[in-house]
């Protein structure tokens, strides 16, 4: 084996070297979580029997956190499967023990291992030398709050097939009343539908019925409503209609929940003494109101700071922040950490002293999901912001561009609820003139590394072609 070059050391400080391994959690547990049956291991000395199986019906679980209690244990490690293990971890939670949510590449067997019996032991000898870190979770009532914003995620979604039903139930009958409307499912579109249903044939009237900010002229409309309207195509559209109104209606009672639930989080900041602050100038008006309550009031009082001021950040990803992180980024050191486990930093792999990769870990996160999504809204914003993500994708390409920006947007966000401060806009004039004078100090720079000296002269402008 080749021997590293000084360069490479002092380029790698973090050099650790363990003489001794010690135990760093003496009463630990390791459980191997499955669908039908849970392996749990204790230390050796704790019980004869240190392997046992249990089922995974409540009273076993329970029975489980006894038999823990009996031998001592104080902290127990699983690794996340599927959602098999929140039952387990809630009840251990409960019962006092401090519980480590492993990922399942930290728990990887060696050769010969893979067997349940021998997986418990080997979490649990890997939690005894302190070796597995544990994923981040929020407080349990965040947790409350992020099932409920979830599940409205997944109802939008059901919501949204539906509008793609109604919308190939209308092409195949050829109403092209997408060509005439944004938006099939506004005002204009469910009247003329839910007219349809009913039985309406006659276009002129479907087309009475669009709202006069339309701005399609009427014999257009009428032209579009024309349609061939057969029986099984009508038979989809009516299904796909009413399905869609019942989704809109649990997405309301879930908006409902939402807000009720956010109400008995703790307040970080009293609006009274420290209100919040006006909307800046030009920026885009946004939904605020969510189950009957100003959303964005609710979040600057939960979170202390106000995300929605940050260009591209809505009432969405403010919400997303807030269940899936929690009020602070107590649990990350710096912002490098929190980039980090949000999956939006590069992963160095380094072997003999060269970067083998770079590329970004794959992540399932939420809240990178709303950043990126976040960082897309970014395309024509007149901002600092607006002008780093055009200039990051037209350098980087669609993707990394994004990556770059919700990156930037990540930091942004650990700043402000680390720190409490007021979030300060900076435009897309004063973004490019800082960036031109940088620009132009590498140039000096370089220039001055050559041996030369850089001198500004004034170009007149009738010599400018």
């Amino acid at each position: 084996m080749k021997r590293k070059s000084s360069a490479y050391l002092k380029r790698n400080k973090k050099i650790i070297v363990d003489a001794v391994w010690e135990p760093v959690n003496i009463h630990a547990a390791g459980v191997d979580i499955g669908a039908r049956e849970h392996w749990a291991c204790v230390p050796r000395e704790a019980s004869e029997r240190p392997v046992r199986k249990f089922d995974t019906f409540t009273m076993s679980l329970e029975a489980m956190a006894e038999w823990f209690k009996q031998c001592g244990v104080t902290t127990v490690a699983m690794e996340a499967t599927g959602v098999y293990w929140i039952p387990l971890f809630q009840i251990l939670e409960k019962r006092g023990f401090t519980v480590i949510l492993a990922n399942a590449r930290q728990t990887k067997n060696v050769a010969g291992r893979k067997s349940d019996v021998q997986d418990c032991q080997w979490i649990q000898r890997l939690h005894t030398y302190g070796l597995l870190q544990g994923s981040f979770r929020p407080a349990d009532n965040y947790c409350v709050l992020r099932s409920y914003l979830r599940y409205r995620d997944e109802l939008i979604g059901a919501r949204s097939t539906q509008c793609q039903h109604m919308q190939k139930a209308l092409h195949q009958m050829n109403i092209q009343l997408t060509q005439v409307l944004s938006d099939i499912t506004g005002t204009s579109g469910f009247a003329i539908i839910a007219a349809i249903l009913e039985g309406e044939r006659d276009s002129a009237k479907l087309a009475a019925l669009v709202d006069r900010r339309v701005r399609a002229s009427q014999q257009t409309i009428t032209h579009a409503l024309k349609g061939d309207y057969r029986t099984e195509h009508l038979f989809v559209l009516r299904h796909a209609f009413d399905l869609y109104s019942v989704f809109d209606s649990k997405i309301r009672d879930c908006e409902q929940e939402i807000a009720r639930e956010s109400g008995s989080l703790c307040d970080r900041v009293d609006i009274t003494e420290k209100p919040l602050p006006p909307r800046k100038e030009g920026a885009k008006p946004q939904k605020e109101i969510l189950g009957g309550l100003n959303m964005r009031e609710q979040l600057y009082r939960k979170l202390g700071v106000d995300l929605t001021a940050i260009e591209g950040i809505g009432i969405a990803t403010a919400l997303a922040v807030l269940t899936e992180l929690g009020p602070s980024v107590e649990r990350f050191p710096s912002e490098k950490h929190f980039c980090s486990w949000l999956g939006l930093c590069p992963d160095n792999r380094i072997s003999g002293g060269k970067v083998l990769s770079s590329r970004t870990r794959r992540v399932i996160n939420r809240l990178t999901d709303a950043l990126r999504m976040a960082a897309t809204a970014l395309e024509r914003s007149q901002s600092a912001l607006g002008g780093y993500f055009r200039r990051m994708k037209a350098r980087l390409g669609a993707a990394e561009g994004i990556t770059a920006t919700a990156h930037k947007l990540a930091r942004i966000i650990y700043r402000l609820l680390k720190f409490g401060e007021e979030y300060v806009r900076l435009g897309l004039e004063d973004y490019e003139h800082k960036f031109k004078e940088r620009r132009l100090q590498g140039i000096k720079k370089t220039a001055r590394s050559l041996g030369f000296e850089l001198v500004a002269t004034q170009t007149p402008s009738s010599a400018v072609s």
